[in-house]
């Protein structure tokens, strides 16, 4: 079923250990639908809403159960619509947009999670 809330974009949120930390809102453009980069969509600065944050405290456990630390999951008026955990981008953009460095913060997580892990 199509949510007509699409046509305003998606939101993708950077989930890191479970914890949401930057987010971007991808909007389509044009005859598409989709809000995807990679089909042309364009960005833009978005919150970490209250309900995202639900929707992230709902998932954290099992994606952290599953040795999913790192996860784009996508938003799309207040519903998850998808869980990306092989790819998930985003992380130039919000950088971009926010004047934050989640790519740094992703690193330096990994750097102390392997010297506890010795």
């Amino acid at each position: 079923t199509y949510l007509p809330a699409a046509k305003e974009g998606d939101k993708r949120i950077i989930l890191l250990n479970g914890e949401p930390i930057g987010a971007v809102n991808r909007i389509p453009t044009g005859s598409e639908f989709r809000g995807n980069m990679a089909v042309g969509g364009r960005v833009a600065e978005t919150e970490i809403t209250t309900q995202d944050r639900k929707i992230c405290e709902s998932v954290a456990s099992k994606l952290q159960q599953d040795g999913l630390y790192f996860v784009g999951i996508d938003v799309i008026g207040g519903y998850l619509t998808e869980v990306n955990v092989t790819s998930p981008t985003g992380i130039r953009e919000i950088d971009r947009l926010s004047n934050t460095r989640l790519g740094e913060e992703v690193i330096q997580w990994v750097e102390t999670q392997r010297k506890i892990n010795r």
